[in-house]
C-alpha cells in the first residue's frame, strides 16, 4: 500500500514535469535561426509568399497562443500535424517508436545482463581478472562511439557480412531478421554502458564483502554462498538499479546517433529530421514520447528500488 502511496506522488510529480519541458522545448525551438517557411519555399521565394505560408501555419501569432493552441490539442490527445507533410504527429511517432525502443531496451538488457555479470564474477574472483575489467572498462569508456560504430560496419557487414549495413526488420515481420539488424547498433551503444554498469557493480560488491556486518556474519560461521546471495547481492543491486534508471536517459540519447549511422527510421532520426526543417509540431511530439518513457521508466525504478530497499518506502 505504502508503494502505492509513493508512486502516486510519483505521477502527480509528472504532470508538471512534462509541462514544464513542453515548454521548455517549444521555447528553444522557436529560437532556432531560420523559418519554417523558409525552408518550406526555399531561399527564391518572396517576402509576401513566406508571409503567407507563415500566416497559414499560424506561426504569426505571439508563442504563448501558439503553445496554448498546441497544449489544448495535446490535452485531447492530438499533437497536431507535420507542416511539411501534413501527417498526423501521433501517427509518425507510433509509427517510428517500435524501432526507438527496440533499440534502447534490447541495448539495456545486454547492458545489465552483461554488467551485473562482469561486475560479480570481477569482484567475487578478484586479482587479475579485476585488474583487466578496469583495463577494459576505461579502454571502452573512452573509444568514440561514432569511430566504433564505423569500424564495426566495415568489419562486420562489409568485409565480413555477417548483419545488415543499415535498416530495421520489424519483430512482426521475422524475429529473426530483426535481431540481426539490432546486432551491430546495440553492440555499439552498449559496449561503455556495459564496462560502467560492471564496474559499479564491482565496486559495490567489494565495499559490502568489506563491511563490518559482513565480516561478522563470516565470524558467525555463515556460508559464503549465504553471504553471497542473500547479503552481497542484495546490498549492491540497489545502487546498479539506480544507474539502471538513469542508463535509459543516457540509451535513448544514444539512440538518436545510432539511427542515424545504421540507417533505422526511429524517432532519434525523426527528431534530427524536425529540427533540421523547423518542423515544431514533431520536434514537440518527440520530445514528450521521450519524456513519458523516462517518467514510466524512473517509476519501474522506484519500485525495484523499493523491493530492495524497504526502508525507502517508509522514509
Amino acid at each position: 500500500m505504502k508503494i502505492l502511496i509513493v508512486l502516486g506522488r510519483r505521477l502527480l510529480w509528472s504532470i508538471p514535469l512534462l509541462f514544464v519541458v513542453s515548454i521548455i522545448t517549444f521555447a528553444l525551438a522557436s529560437l532556432m535561426p531560420g523559418d519554417v517557411a523558409s525552408v518550406i519555399l526555399g531561399t527564391g521565394a518572396t517576402p509576401e509568399q513566406r508571409a503567407q505560408v507563415t500566416e497559414q501555419l499560424g506561426l504569426d501569432q505571439p508563442l504563448v497562443v501558439q503553445y496554448g493552441s498546441w497544449l489544448i490539442g495535446a490535452l485531447q490527445g492530438d499533437l497536431g500535424s507535420s507542416v511539411f507533410s501534413n501527417e498526423s504527429v501521433a501517427g509518425m511517432l507510433s509509427s517510428r517508436l517500435p524501432v526507438t525502443l527496440s533499440l534502447a531496451f534490447l541495448t539495456l538488457i545486454v547492458c545489465v545482463l552483461l554488467g551485473v555479470l562482469l561486475g560479480a564474477v570481477s569482484a567475487i574472483r578478484g586479482g587479475a581478472l579485476a585488474r583487466i575489467l578496469d583495463a577494459a572498462s576505461l579502454i571502452a569508456m573512452s573509444i568514440p562511439s561514432f569511430w566504433f560504430a564505423a569500424v564495426m560496419i566495415i568489419v562486420f557487414a562489409v568485409a565480413i557480412p555477417l548483419f545488415p549495413v543499415s535498416g530495421f526488420v520489424p519483430f512482426a515481420d521475422s524475429p529473426q531478421l530483426w535481431l540481426a539488424s539490432l546486432v551491430l547498433p546495440v553492440f555499439c551503444l552498449a559496449t561503455s554502458s556495459v564496462a560502467g554498469l560492471a564496474l559499479q557493480m564491482r565496486g559495490q560488491m567489494v565495499a559490502t564483502f568489506r563491511s563490518d556486518f559482513v565480516k561478522a556474519l563470516r565470524a558467525n560461521g555463515i556460508s559464503p554462498r549465504s553471504i553471497l546471495y542473500k547479503h552481497v547481492l542484495k546490498n549492491a543491486a540497489g545502487p546498479v538499479v539506480t544507474l539502471t534508471g538513469l542508463l535509459v536517459v543516457t540509451l535513448l540519447g544514444g539512440t538518436v546517433f545510432m539511427e542515424k549511422v545504421f540507417g533505422m527510421a526511429g524517432l532519434g532520426t525523426l527528431a534530427v529530421n524536425a529540427t533540421a526543417r523547423h518542423d515544431l509540431p514533431v520536434i514537440q511530439g518527440v520530445v514528450v514520447y521521450f519524456t513519458l518513457v523516462v517518467i514510466v521508466v524512473n517509476l519501474i525504478t522506484d519500485v525495484a528500488y523499493a523491493a530492495l530497499n524497504p526502508k525507502v518506502v517508509t522514509s
